[in-house]
Order: C-alpha cells, then sequence, then structure tokens
C-alpha cells in the first residue's frame, strides 16, 4: 500500500521539496514544530526502524549525509538542530513510511524530561 510519502517522492501530490536523489528526498514539513522542519525519507517504502535490512545500510547513511547538507544550507548547523526518528505506536509514528524530521532555528530545550 502506497504512503502520502511516496505520492510525494513520485511527485504524484504536491511538497515544498528542498532536496532529491535516487536514494532519499526531502521536503518541509506541513506542520513545522520549528523554524526549520523537513522531513528526510528513503525513497525505497521501509514502514518502520525495525523493517530495516542489511541492504538498507547505504540508505540509512546517506539520510544522515543529507540531514548534515540540509542543516548547512538552512544556516542551522552551527548552533544545533534534532533528528528524530519515531517508531511504532509507543514511539508516536503518524506515516508507516521511515522518516527522519530534522528540525532546528531556535532553542529545542531537552528531548524527554528527568
Amino acid at each position: 500500500m502506497s504512503t502520502i510519502f511516496s505520492k510525494i517522492i513520485n511527485k504524484e501530490i504536491p511538497s515544498d521539496m528542498v532536496y532529491q536523489d535516487e536514494m532519499v528526498t526531502a521536503f518541509r514539513d506541513i506542520n513545522p514544530q520549528a523554524p526549520t522542519h523537513i522531513l528526510i525519507i528513503p525513497n525505497k517504502e521501509i514502514p518502520t526502524v525495525n523493517d530495516i535490512e542489511a541492504d538498507d545500510e547505504a540508505m540509512m547513511g546517506r539520510m544522515f549525509h543529507v540531514a548534515k547538507k540540509i542543516a548547512a544550507e538552512e544556516g542551522i548547523a552551527e548552533d544545533g538542530f534534532r533528528l528524530i526518528v519515531n517508531c511504532n505506536k509507543h514511539g508516536n509514528q503518524e506515516v508507516f513510511h521511515l522518516h527522519m524530521h530534522l528540525v532546528g532555528g531556535r532553542q529545542l530545550g531537552r528531548m524527554l524530561p528527568r
């Protein structure tokens, strides 16, 4: 079953795309939680982190490399940013196509309460 992210990758629905290559796609979140909020997704449909296979290692590495590149282009690399990957129900994953949130542009505070 195709996800909304697959439709964005295939340009079947519009997005504010900031990066795309043969492995990953990145676009601005439609409900940003910080001044910079970009989703970085593998072009291959992988539902959750639990579904990553050994053959996906290069693609996972590319996601981090693209995050670094975009953070620099957005001007948030020096002050810092956060990368978030949610997994399944308790991780609050909403779209079951693996994705990484790149958020920054302001002080984000603690990720979890103590």
